[in-house]
Protein backbone atom coordinates (compact mmCIF):
# COMPACT_ATOMS: atom_id res chain seq x y z
CA UNK A 1 0.00 0.00 0.00
CA UNK A 2 2.79 2.72 0.76
CA UNK A 3 4.70 1.78 -2.60
CA UNK A 4 1.26 2.24 -4.17
CA UNK A 5 0.91 6.10 -2.11
CA UNK A 6 3.99 6.92 -3.11
CA UNK A 7 3.54 6.23 -6.71
CA UNK A 8 0.63 8.38 -7.02
CA UNK A 9 2.30 11.07 -4.98
CA UNK A 10 5.32 11.24 -7.18
CA UNK A 11 3.16 11.24 -10.31
CA UNK A 12 1.05 14.04 -8.92
CA UNK A 13 4.20 15.81 -8.11
CA UNK A 14 5.51 15.79 -11.78
CA UNK A 15 1.98 16.71 -13.30
CA UNK A 16 2.06 19.57 -10.58
CA UNK A 17 5.52 20.36 -11.96
CA UNK A 18 3.94 20.25 -15.46
CA UNK A 19 0.68 22.57 -14.49
CA UNK A 20 3.53 25.54 -12.86
CA UNK A 21 5.47 25.32 -16.40
CA UNK A 22 3.13 25.68 -18.34
CA UNK A 23 1.19 28.42 -16.45
CA UNK A 24 4.74 30.16 -16.25
CA UNK A 25 5.30 30.28 -20.16
CA UNK A 26 2.13 30.90 -20.99
CA UNK A 27 1.57 33.98 -19.41
CA UNK A 28 5.11 35.26 -18.95
CA UNK A 29 5.38 35.04 -22.98
CA UNK A 30 2.29 36.88 -23.78
CA UNK A 31 2.38 40.69 -24.84
CA UNK A 32 2.92 43.42 -22.87
CA UNK A 33 5.55 44.48 -19.99
CA UNK A 34 4.22 43.44 -16.48
CA UNK A 35 6.72 46.62 -15.60
CA UNK A 36 4.10 48.81 -17.53
CA UNK A 37 0.96 46.70 -16.06
CA UNK A 38 2.34 47.82 -12.84
CA UNK A 39 2.84 51.11 -13.20
CA UNK A 40 -0.09 52.44 -15.78
CA UNK A 41 -0.18 55.47 -17.31
CA UNK A 42 2.94 57.17 -14.77
CA UNK A 43 5.89 55.19 -16.19
CA UNK A 44 8.75 56.19 -16.87
CA UNK A 45 12.51 54.64 -17.80
CA UNK A 46 13.72 55.14 -14.43
CA UNK A 47 10.62 53.84 -12.84
CA UNK A 48 10.60 51.08 -14.94
CA UNK A 49 14.02 49.67 -14.12
CA UNK A 50 13.17 49.82 -10.68
CA UNK A 51 10.28 47.91 -10.96
CA UNK A 52 12.66 45.22 -13.22
CA UNK A 53 15.23 44.66 -10.59
CA UNK A 54 12.76 44.56 -8.13
CA UNK A 55 10.25 41.60 -9.49
CA UNK A 56 13.17 40.10 -11.65
CA UNK A 57 11.77 41.20 -15.00
CA UNK A 58 15.46 42.41 -16.20
CA UNK A 59 16.80 38.77 -15.76
CA UNK A 60 16.47 36.18 -19.07
CA UNK A 61 13.59 33.94 -19.34
CA UNK A 62 15.47 31.03 -18.11
CA UNK A 63 16.70 32.62 -14.71
CA UNK A 64 13.03 33.88 -14.35
CA UNK A 65 11.56 30.32 -14.70
CA UNK A 66 13.93 29.38 -11.85
CA UNK A 67 13.13 32.30 -9.63
CA UNK A 68 9.70 31.30 -10.24
CA UNK A 69 9.93 27.88 -9.03
CA UNK A 70 11.88 29.09 -6.34
CA UNK A 71 9.32 31.33 -4.72
CA UNK A 72 6.85 28.16 -5.16
CA UNK A 73 9.16 25.69 -3.54
CA UNK A 74 8.72 24.91 0.50
CA UNK A 75 12.12 24.42 0.11
CA UNK A 76 14.14 27.49 -1.19
CA UNK A 77 17.38 28.93 -2.02
CA UNK A 78 18.34 32.49 -1.14
CA UNK A 79 21.03 34.96 -1.56
CA UNK A 80 22.36 37.18 1.30
CA UNK A 81 22.54 40.34 -0.81
CA UNK A 82 20.02 42.46 -0.38
CA UNK A 83 19.97 43.60 -3.96
CA UNK A 84 19.15 40.44 -5.34
CA UNK A 85 15.96 38.99 -6.69
CA UNK A 86 16.47 36.16 -4.28
CA UNK A 87 17.32 38.34 -1.34
CA UNK A 88 15.42 36.50 2.05
CA UNK A 89 13.05 39.67 2.56
CA UNK A 90 10.43 39.69 5.06
CA UNK A 91 8.21 41.48 3.16
CA UNK A 92 8.06 38.23 0.53
CA UNK A 93 8.82 35.50 2.71
CA UNK A 94 7.47 33.96 6.30
CA UNK A 95 10.88 31.52 6.30
CA UNK A 96 12.59 29.34 8.73
CA UNK A 97 16.26 29.44 7.76
CA UNK A 98 17.60 25.82 7.68
CA UNK A 99 21.45 26.60 6.90
CA UNK A 100 23.51 28.59 5.07
CA UNK A 101 26.49 27.67 2.64
CA UNK A 102 28.80 31.11 1.77
CA UNK A 103 26.39 33.28 0.34
CA UNK A 104 23.19 31.14 -0.14
CA UNK A 105 20.33 30.40 2.18
CA UNK A 106 18.29 27.49 2.30
CA UNK A 107 14.83 28.08 4.13
CA UNK A 108 11.60 26.39 4.60
CA UNK A 109 8.80 28.98 3.72
CA UNK A 110 4.81 28.87 2.52
CA UNK A 111 4.46 29.12 -1.36
CA UNK A 112 4.91 33.17 -2.53
CA UNK A 113 2.46 33.24 -5.46
CA UNK A 114 4.03 37.43 -5.70
CA UNK A 115 1.92 40.52 -5.28
CA UNK A 116 -0.69 41.68 -7.25
CA UNK A 117 -0.05 44.21 -10.04
CA UNK A 118 -3.49 46.43 -9.21
CA UNK A 119 -4.45 46.01 -5.60
CA UNK A 120 -1.23 47.92 -4.46
CA UNK A 121 0.86 45.21 -4.21
CA UNK A 122 -1.21 43.02 -2.47
CA UNK A 123 0.27 39.62 -1.77
CA UNK A 124 -2.09 37.12 -4.53
CA UNK A 125 -2.27 34.26 -0.97
CA UNK A 126 -4.08 37.18 0.71
CA UNK A 127 -6.40 37.59 -2.69
CA UNK A 128 -6.63 34.07 -2.76
CA UNK A 129 -7.39 33.26 1.09
CA UNK A 130 -10.31 36.01 0.80
CA UNK A 131 -11.76 34.28 -2.41
CA UNK A 132 -11.49 30.80 -2.13
CA UNK A 133 -13.59 29.82 1.08
CA UNK A 134 -16.78 31.52 -0.67
CA UNK A 135 -15.76 29.12 -3.92
CA UNK A 136 -15.64 26.14 -1.29
CA UNK A 137 -19.02 26.75 0.08
CA UNK A 138 -20.33 26.95 -3.38
CA UNK A 139 -19.02 24.01 -4.74
CA UNK A 140 -19.82 21.74 -1.84
CA UNK A 141 -23.56 23.19 -1.50
CA UNK A 142 -23.69 22.49 -5.55
CA UNK A 143 -21.84 18.79 -5.17
CA UNK A 144 -24.90 18.40 -2.32
CA UNK A 145 -27.77 19.46 -4.23
CA UNK A 146 -26.23 17.11 -6.64
CA UNK A 147 -25.95 14.35 -4.76
CA UNK A 148 -29.34 13.88 -2.70
CA UNK A 149 -31.57 14.77 -6.01
CA UNK A 150 -28.97 12.92 -8.36
CA UNK A 151 -29.10 9.89 -6.64
CA UNK A 152 -33.48 10.55 -6.20
CA UNK A 153 -34.21 10.95 -9.70
CA UNK A 154 -31.71 8.39 -10.35
CA UNK A 155 -33.42 5.47 -7.71
CA UNK A 156 -37.31 7.43 -9.05
CA UNK A 157 -36.70 6.05 -12.65
CA UNK A 158 -35.60 2.85 -11.63
CA UNK A 159 -39.05 2.64 -10.05
CA UNK A 160 -40.68 3.52 -12.86
CA UNK A 161 -39.04 2.70 -15.67
CA UNK A 162 -40.40 3.36 -18.97
CA UNK A 163 -42.95 5.35 -17.97
CA UNK A 164 -43.66 8.59 -17.97
CA UNK A 165 -41.45 9.67 -14.66
CA UNK A 166 -37.94 7.94 -16.02
CA UNK A 167 -38.71 9.73 -19.30
CA UNK A 168 -39.42 13.03 -18.22
CA UNK A 169 -36.34 12.57 -15.86
CA UNK A 170 -34.04 11.25 -18.88
CA UNK A 171 -35.02 14.43 -20.81
CA UNK A 172 -34.23 17.33 -18.08
CA UNK A 173 -30.92 15.16 -17.51
CA UNK A 174 -30.18 15.43 -21.36
CA UNK A 175 -30.93 18.85 -20.75
CA UNK A 176 -28.86 19.75 -18.11
CA UNK A 177 -25.83 17.96 -19.51
CA UNK A 178 -25.93 19.99 -22.88
CA UNK A 179 -26.83 23.29 -21.96
CA UNK A 180 -23.47 25.21 -20.56
CA UNK A 181 -23.43 26.50 -17.00
CA UNK A 182 -22.93 30.35 -18.17
CA UNK A 183 -26.25 29.57 -19.91
CA UNK A 184 -28.20 28.38 -17.07
CA UNK A 185 -26.67 31.05 -15.15
CA UNK A 186 -28.47 33.38 -17.15
CA UNK A 187 -31.95 32.21 -17.36
CA UNK A 188 -31.95 31.18 -13.59
CA UNK A 189 -30.87 34.59 -12.79
CA UNK A 190 -33.39 35.87 -15.04
CA UNK A 191 -36.66 34.04 -14.65
CA UNK A 192 -35.88 33.52 -10.11
CA UNK A 193 -34.42 36.90 -9.58
CA UNK A 194 -36.32 39.63 -11.91
CA UNK A 195 -39.55 37.63 -13.40
CA UNK A 196 -40.03 35.97 -10.23
CA UNK A 197 -38.38 38.41 -7.85
CA UNK A 198 -41.78 39.08 -6.25
CA UNK A 199 -42.13 35.61 -5.11
CA UNK A 200 -39.33 33.93 -4.82
CA UNK A 201 -37.19 37.05 -3.10
CA UNK A 202 -34.10 35.76 -4.65
CA UNK A 203 -31.58 38.62 -6.03
CA UNK A 204 -30.05 38.60 -9.42
CA UNK A 205 -26.11 39.18 -8.12
CA UNK A 206 -24.93 38.93 -4.91
CA UNK A 207 -22.68 37.18 -2.70
CA UNK A 208 -22.19 35.16 0.32
CA UNK A 209 -21.48 38.38 2.66
CA UNK A 210 -23.96 41.88 2.58
CA UNK A 211 -23.26 45.01 3.62
CA UNK A 212 -25.79 46.18 6.12
CA UNK A 213 -27.88 49.33 6.21
CA UNK A 214 -25.55 51.89 7.55
CA UNK A 215 -22.35 50.13 6.52
CA UNK A 216 -20.57 49.52 9.53
CA UNK A 217 -20.59 45.73 9.21
CA UNK A 218 -21.13 42.72 6.98
CA UNK A 219 -23.70 39.82 7.43
CA UNK A 220 -24.16 36.35 6.07
CA UNK A 221 -26.59 36.42 2.86
CA UNK A 222 -27.47 33.02 2.47
CA UNK A 223 -30.22 33.06 -0.22
CA UNK A 224 -27.90 34.38 -2.39
CA UNK A 225 -26.05 31.00 -2.19
CA UNK A 226 -29.00 29.15 -3.67
CA UNK A 227 -29.41 30.07 -7.38
CA UNK A 228 -25.67 30.14 -8.28
CA UNK A 229 -25.33 26.36 -6.14
CA UNK A 230 -28.77 25.29 -8.45
CA UNK A 231 -27.01 26.59 -11.79
CA UNK A 232 -23.07 25.15 -10.53
CA UNK A 233 -25.18 21.29 -9.72
CA UNK A 234 -27.07 21.07 -12.44
CA UNK A 235 -24.86 19.20 -14.95
CA UNK A 236 -23.51 17.11 -12.14
CA UNK A 237 -26.90 16.46 -11.06
CA UNK A 238 -27.64 15.03 -14.54
CA UNK A 239 -24.23 12.87 -14.57
CA UNK A 240 -25.31 11.59 -11.40
CA UNK A 241 -28.85 10.56 -12.11
CA UNK A 242 -28.05 8.63 -14.76
CA UNK A 243 -25.13 6.81 -13.49
CA UNK A 244 -27.63 5.94 -11.18
CA UNK A 245 -30.25 4.73 -12.55
CA UNK A 246 -27.76 2.68 -15.15
CA UNK A 247 -25.85 1.37 -12.23
CA UNK A 248 -29.15 0.23 -10.24
CA UNK A 249 -30.77 -1.68 -13.14
CA UNK A 250 -27.67 -3.26 -13.82
CA UNK A 251 -27.18 -4.30 -10.05
CA UNK A 252 -31.25 -5.29 -9.77
CA UNK A 253 -30.25 -7.33 -12.99
CA UNK A 254 -27.44 -9.41 -11.04
CA UNK A 255 -28.18 -13.14 -10.02
CA UNK A 256 -27.90 -12.46 -5.78
CA UNK A 257 -30.94 -10.05 -6.31
CA UNK A 258 -32.82 -13.05 -7.75
CA UNK A 259 -32.39 -14.55 -5.23
CA UNK A 260 -33.25 -12.17 -2.70
CA UNK A 261 -36.12 -11.65 -4.49
CA UNK A 262 -36.81 -15.59 -4.83
CA UNK A 263 -36.63 -15.59 -0.70
CA UNK A 264 -39.65 -13.03 -0.56
CA UNK A 265 -38.44 -10.10 0.18
CA UNK A 266 -40.16 -7.00 -1.88
CA UNK A 267 -38.83 -4.46 -4.77
CA UNK A 268 -38.19 -2.22 -2.11
CA UNK A 269 -36.38 -4.30 0.57
CA UNK A 270 -34.35 -5.89 -1.85
CA UNK A 271 -33.60 -1.89 -3.42
CA UNK A 272 -32.57 -0.91 0.32
CA UNK A 273 -31.18 -4.00 1.29
CA UNK A 274 -28.78 -4.57 -1.22
CA UNK A 275 -29.23 -3.05 -4.44
CA UNK A 276 -28.52 0.48 -3.24
CA UNK A 277 -25.22 0.17 -2.05
CA UNK A 278 -23.69 -1.29 -4.52
CA UNK A 279 -25.18 0.96 -7.08
CA UNK A 280 -23.08 3.81 -5.25
CA UNK A 281 -19.60 2.96 -6.48
CA UNK A 282 -19.88 4.88 -9.98
CA UNK A 283 -21.70 7.55 -8.69
CA UNK A 284 -18.49 8.16 -5.56
CA UNK A 285 -16.53 8.02 -8.68
CA UNK A 286 -18.34 10.78 -10.57
CA UNK A 287 -18.99 13.04 -6.81
CA UNK A 288 -15.03 12.90 -6.76
CA UNK A 289 -14.29 14.50 -10.25
CA UNK A 290 -16.91 16.43 -10.43
CA UNK A 291 -16.21 18.04 -7.00
CA UNK A 292 -12.47 19.24 -8.22
CA UNK A 293 -13.77 20.58 -11.17
CA UNK A 294 -16.33 22.87 -10.34
CA UNK A 295 -13.69 24.60 -8.54
CA UNK A 296 -12.61 25.88 -12.11
CA UNK A 297 -15.92 25.25 -13.51
CA UNK A 298 -17.31 28.17 -10.98
CA UNK A 299 -16.13 31.37 -12.64
CA UNK A 300 -18.52 31.98 -14.87
CA UNK A 301 -21.14 30.88 -12.57
CA UNK A 302 -19.66 33.31 -10.12
CA UNK A 303 -19.12 36.30 -11.77
CA UNK A 304 -22.95 36.15 -13.65
CA UNK A 305 -24.48 36.32 -10.31
CA UNK A 306 -21.68 38.68 -8.92
CA UNK A 307 -20.31 35.57 -6.39
CA UNK A 308 -16.98 36.91 -5.01
CA UNK A 309 -14.60 33.89 -5.15
CA UNK A 310 -12.05 32.95 -7.21
CA UNK A 311 -13.85 32.19 -10.18
CA UNK A 312 -15.10 36.11 -9.92
CA UNK A 313 -11.25 37.03 -9.16
CA UNK A 314 -10.08 35.47 -12.20
CA UNK A 315 -12.32 37.00 -14.51
CA UNK A 316 -11.41 40.38 -12.82
CA UNK A 317 -8.18 39.69 -13.37
CA UNK A 318 -8.13 38.66 -16.70
CA UNK A 319 -9.95 42.29 -17.37
CA UNK A 320 -7.35 43.84 -15.59
CA UNK A 321 -4.14 41.75 -17.01
CA UNK A 322 -3.26 40.92 -13.30
CA UNK A 323 -1.02 38.17 -14.08
CA UNK A 324 0.13 37.02 -10.50
CA UNK A 325 -3.60 36.67 -9.61
CA UNK A 326 -4.10 34.54 -12.61
CA UNK A 327 -1.44 32.35 -12.39
CA UNK A 328 -2.02 31.56 -8.91
CA UNK A 329 -5.07 31.11 -8.76
CA UNK A 330 -4.80 28.68 -11.66
CA UNK A 331 -2.16 26.99 -9.63
CA UNK A 332 -4.28 26.54 -6.84
CA UNK A 333 -6.88 25.63 -8.46
CA UNK A 334 -5.01 22.85 -10.18
CA UNK A 335 -3.33 21.76 -6.87
CA UNK A 336 -6.64 21.32 -4.93
CA UNK A 337 -7.79 19.11 -8.41
CA UNK A 338 -4.63 17.19 -8.30
CA UNK A 339 -4.67 16.47 -4.52
CA UNK A 340 -8.34 15.65 -4.29
CA UNK A 341 -7.49 13.25 -7.00
CA UNK A 342 -4.81 11.94 -5.09
CA UNK A 343 -7.37 11.08 -2.21
CA UNK A 344 -9.48 9.70 -4.42
CA UNK A 345 -6.66 6.98 -5.72
CA UNK A 346 -5.60 6.58 -2.57
CA UNK A 347 -9.01 5.46 -1.19
CA UNK A 348 -9.86 3.21 -4.57
CA UNK A 349 -6.93 1.20 -3.94
CA UNK A 350 -7.77 0.87 0.07
CA UNK A 351 -11.47 -0.38 -0.68
CA UNK A 352 -9.86 -2.38 -3.57
CA UNK A 353 -6.63 -4.18 -3.38
CA UNK A 354 -6.54 -5.12 -7.13
CA UNK A 355 -5.96 -1.34 -7.94
CA UNK A 356 -2.71 -1.39 -6.34
CA UNK A 357 -1.62 -4.26 -8.63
Amino acid sequence: MSRYVFQKIGYSLLTLWGVVTVIFFLFTLLPGDPARMMLGQNESEEQLAIVKKKYGFDQPIYKQYLNYLNDLSPVSFHSTNPSSYTYLSEDKYAATSLFTVGTTTVVLKAPYLRESFQKNGKKVTAVIAETLPNTFILAVSAIVIAIVLGIGFGIISVIYKDRWPDQLIQLVSTLGMSVPSFFSAIIFAWIFGFLLHEYTHLNMTGSLYAVDDFGEGTYIQWKNLILPAIVLGIRPLAVVSQLMRNSLLEVLSQDYIRTAKAKGLSFYQVLKRHALKNALNPVVTAVSGWFASMLAGAVFVEYIFGWNGLGKEIVDALNTLDLPIIMGAVLVIATLFILINIFVDILYGWLDPKIRT
